[in-house]
């Protein structure tokens, strides 16, 4: 259990200071790229020798992006061009941006007119009409700029055989992501929703190839521990990101146990492989993106898969709820949020939406729904 509980703190620590993490791959004389969500295809950026870097907001004040944005846009795009504006990024050779929503969409051009003199920006504007074999031709070219311009940016080769190496680098990250969630889920005392949230987390800061290892190493140490017993609340977790650490002392606190999640920053990044099988890298990475769904920020005609798939990972991990954190002024999650709910209400699963923003220092609301969602909890039980 020492040896678990090490790996842990290991993982925190890095999950808690990328700016740590920056510094030395920079003192090794690598380059990094800030990859900014969503769906930015990083295994080019790996297969360049480079670094790739998360970058999704945080904690911290929102002051020179107010001079671009608009105060109501949601904090994670403000406190990402803040960012790039306070130093916060400084070492970073470029940044990779995608435009897939319609607060995305003019933060590529603020950034490009502000951070972008500093940090050259690598524009990625996926196709939304994904599935058909023009979106893909059409994704597979934008990707083949992608890399041609970080090339250049970098004065770096990309090769197609790295490329296929970064695939299956990356494609073994996704596996063991996905076996970790489901480990989390059986050693719910051992693993906490606050580690489960570092150890995701903490992969946007390392190299995949050095996170593997380490998340191998846990992985099977969990594998090796008895499956416990848990009298707490076991709960889906649906939204962008749920990363603040006021919000994850409260998960710790109310004793919640995280057995799946439909979260952009966690799960929803790591549903789908590449084909490996596809001879063409760049046309890999399009049918990669063509079945990637469930996500309310990708385009589908079948406009109810997504509340049906958040449903059923309710219902086949045998969770008491799901806890719906919509991200303030997040136009795209918040429409799709009246599907979701009948869905909930018609299997009489509870669906607790709560509002939350990166910036959240009092949780005393959502400890009030959470005491008295665990009231519910507790007398379904009984």
């Amino acid at each position: 259990m020492s040896e678990i509980r090490e790996l842990l703190e290991k993982f925190e620590h890095i999950a808690n200071n990328p700016r740590e993490q920056l510094d030395n791959y920079l003192a090794q004389g690598k380059k990094a790229v800030g990859i900014f969500p969503y769906y930015a295809p990083e295994e080019i950026v790996y297969a360049g020798g480079l670094v790739p870097m998360g970058v999704w907001g945080g904690q911290g004040p929102i002051v020179k992006a107010k001079d671009y944005f608009p105060t109501f846009y949601y904090s994670m795009a403000l406190r990402c061009l803040e960012m790039a504006l306070d130093g916060t990024l400084d070492g970073l050779s470029a940044s990779m941006v995608t435009t897939l929503d319609d607060t995305l969409r003019p933060f590529s051009q603020n950034y490009k007119v502000s951070a972008g003199r500093k940090i050259p920006m690598v524009f990625l504007n996926h196709a939304q009409h994904r599935k058909e074999d023009f979106g893909k031709t059409y994704n597979a070219r934008i990707f083949k700029q992608a890399k041609e311009e970080l090339e250049k940016i970098c004065d770096v080769e990309i090769t197609d055989e790295n490329l296929k190496k970064a695939f299956e680098v990356y494609n073994e990250n996704r596996t063991l992501k996905r076996e970790f969630v489901k480990l989390a889920a059986t050693h719910p005392q051992t693993v906490k929703a606050s580690n489960r949230c570092h150890v995701l987390k903490s992969s946007y800061f390392m190299l995949k190839d050095e996170y593997n290892a380490l998340l191998k190493e846990l992985n099977d140490k969990l594998k090796a521990l008895p499956e416990e017993d848990w009298d707490g609340a076991r709960v889906v977790t649906s939204g962008v990101i749920t990363d603040n650490p006021g919000l994850l002392q409260v998960f710790d606190d109310y004793k919640i146990c995280i057995v799946a999640d439909d979260v952009a920053h966690e799960s929803r990044g790591f549903k789908v492989d590449i084909d490996m099988s596809i001879e063409d890298p760049m046309m890999a990475l399009a049918d990669q993106f063509a079945r990637m769904d469930e996500d309310p920020i990708l385009y589908d005609p079948e406009i109810w898969k997504r509340p049906k798939y958040v449903v059923d990972l309710a219902i086949d991990n045998d969770a008491d709820g799901c806890l719906l954190f919509m991200m303030n002024f997040n136009d795209t999650e918040e429409m799709e949020y009246p599907s979701l709910k009948q869905a909930f209400e018609k299997e009489s699963i509870p669906l607790i939406k709560m509002g939350y923003d990166q910036q959240m220092a009092d949780f005393g609301q959502v400890k009030t729904q959470l005491e008295t969602f665990n009231e519910m909890v507790q007398l379904n039980r009984f």
